[in-house]
């Protein structure tokens, strides 16, 4: 992990490989001071001369002093609306950049910050450092870059400093475990190991565990649940995480898709681009990465974490289409399309949460290719029973840097997923999808106020986003996190 730490903006006196000044889109230079005597006043000539404009993004290296500040590395914020999100992403970058190039240490100044800002700042530099290379062979050790693996944050008062770095490091630590599960290959981060991590997590934080397989569960009844599972050797699993540190207060559920692999089933899916649906477990590392960060941040809450995790594979044994399955709850569910796999595995697991009584149900899954079409790669798609919980969740994902936009769950809607055969079907076609998906999980939401978070287009990018590489992005964690911390008070 990444050592953070924060210090007061003594420019003139410091000793770093790197500095990195995150600036808004400037017109004049800004006074730096000592620093900027130090290094010929070269900070103040590149904003002069408009060689660095601060536009969100841009950087520019410039070489500093033997013995002092070595280099100083502008990064711009753009026009600038929401500052700890503008803050966070600059720091990701220069995190990024300081990685990349070799620098071991790096210092990072934006000014006088709020406690909050120097939370911000350094989730984002943990998520800039981070990179995944367990399957890589190292270079040789001549070629070798050194790893960045300290970076001070300042212009923070001490008190400040210190809770916004336990902070960061503590909600870091979630969206790194996120970002290392999706990471994982399909045939080691299997269901199982989804929940031996959950057992870890639990051992460390003094947490309960109940892991459920495929007898536990056709005890239970979770025949749409079991229906996905039937095509794998693999051992299903379904992952109940109990965080009691709320004493009387009401529980907050989190639920997480976790299909370790998904092909489709007999609705297979096209050979290009399936290897990222390595990805379609992302909510379910969403859930485990909050569930770390909510027991690191000691939050005195109930938090229960759900994930429902198998894999989706065609066989001789697997689901077909036409095929109708019953739930837990009695609902029964004409499979129309195998690749809608994600919905009747949470279907089951939504169901199950009610035994928890709980005064809300947040679940987040990688569930609709529509959702890409309606809303791109920038923001998730919200649902839900109660607009105030709807827009609680939004809230709390502008908060995380993780935007949402809500969609309507209008009844209309839910004429295209009524079967001629069964209660339900599990796919209403291509109009709406995302707002059918979500349709059909209402179904199995019973008593207690539920938002659903499709997270297809924001869980990971098949492209360099600029602050994150290719790869997993850590949502949904910062919006469970940041709604938990709401509730919390």
């Amino acid at each position: 992990m990444l050592k953070l730490s924060a210090g007061p903006a003594d420019l003139g006196g410091l000793k770093t490989p790197a500095l990195a000044i995150l600036l808004e889109q400037v017109v004049g230079a800004p006074s730096l001071g000592a620093l900027d005597a130090a290094i010929a006043r070269s900070v103040g000539r590149v904003i002069t001369n408009r060689d660095f404009r601060g536009t969100r993004d841009e950087t520019l290296t410039i070489l500093g002093a033997d013995g002092g500040v070595e280099r100083v590395l502008l990064v711009g914020m753009g026009k600038v609306t929401e500052r700890r999100t503008a803050l966070r992403r600059a720091a990701s970058i220069a995190a990024r950049r300081a990685h990349q190039n070799g620098y071991a240490g790096l210092a990072i100044f934006a000014g006088t910050v709020s406690a909050d800002e120097v939370e911000s700042i350094a989730l984002g530099a943990i998520a800039g450092a981070w990179e995944f290379k367990d399957y890589q062979t190292p270079p040789p050790e001549d070629e070798r870059r050194a790893p960045l693996n300290e970076v001070t944050v300042l212009g923070a008062d001490a008190a400040g400093a210190r809770d916004g770095i336990a902070r960061g490091m503590a909600i870091g630590e979630g969206h790194t475990l996120a970002r290392r599960l999706a990471m994982l290959p399909g045939n080691v981060c299997t269901p199982d190991y989804l929940a031996d991590t959950a057992r870890d997590i639990a051992k460390r934080h003094g947490m309960s565990v109940t892991v459920l397989g495929r007898a536990e569960m056709e005890r239970e009844g979770m025949g749409s649940f079991l229906s996905v599972a039937q095509g794998t050797p693999q051992e299903p699993r379904l992952i109940v995480l109990e965080y009691r540190k709320g004493g009387n207060k009401p529980v907050i559920a989190l639920v997480g898709k976790g299909l370790c692999f998904d092909s489709g089933g007999i609705s297979i899916k096209p050979a290009q681009g399936m290897e990222w649906m390595k990805f379609d477990m992302c909510g379910a590392a969403g859930v485990l990465g909050a569930m770390e960060a909510i027991a690191a941040l000691q939050l005195p809450v109930n938090v229960v974490g759900l994930v429902g995790s198998t894999t989706n594979m065609p066989s001789g044994t697997a689901v077909k289409p036409g095929d109708v399955v019953r739930a837990s709850n009695g609902k029964t569910i004409e499979i129309i399309n195998t690749d809608a796999e994600g919905r009747l595995v949470l279907a089951d697991v939504l169901a199950y949460a009610k035994r928890f009584s709980p005064a809300v149900v947040l679940d987040a899954a990688t569930l609709t290719g529509a959702c890409i079409i309606a809303l791109g790669h920038g923001a998730t798609g919200v649902m839900g029973t109660d607009e105030t919980v709807v827009q609680e969740v939004v809230e709390a994902g502008k908060l995380a840097a993780e935007p949402g936009w809500p969609l309507p769950l209008w009844d209309d809607y839910k004429e295209l997923i009524k079967s001629d055969i069964a209660d339900v079907k599990n796919s209403g076609g291509r109009p709406a999808g995302t707002i059918t998906a979500a349709l059909f999980l209402k179904e199995f939401v019973d008593g207690y106020p539920w938002v659903h978070l499709d997270i297809a287009g924001t869980a990971y990018s098949e492209t360099d986003l600029g602050p994150l590489p290719a790869g997993p992005t850590g949502v949904p964690v910062g919006t469970f996190v940041e709604f938990v911390r709401g509730r919390a008070g």
